[in-house]
């Protein structure tokens, strides 16, 4: 079975995304403090909408040809409304 080149990408950062999710929750294990632990935590909201940002940008590559210019722009814009609800303070 040959596994698409982008399905591959995409895989790939997902799971560097849950090594490191599982790395600062052992951190903060380690650390065994609720302030540090919430700074770790915070760290953490960086990662998150970033690798949806590179997933999504991969996908879409990798379905860029079979898509038209509006199917993108409706992909585009819902990307955009979840940016804006995680990131709105």
């Amino acid at each position: 079975m040959k596994v698409d080149k982008y399905v591959s990408w995409m895989a790939a950062l997902r799971m560097i995304s849950g090594s490191i999710e599982i790395a600062a929750a052992l951190i903060m294990l380690r650390l065994n403090q609720v302030d540090k632990a919430l700074a770790v935590n915070s760290g953490l909201a960086l990662v998150g909408p970033t690798v949806l940002i590179l997933t999504t940008a991969v996908g879409l590559t990798g379905m860029a040809q079979e898509l038209s210019w509006g199917k993108l722009g409706w992909i585009g814009a819902g990307v955009a409304c979840l940016l804006y609800g995680i990131l709105k303070k």
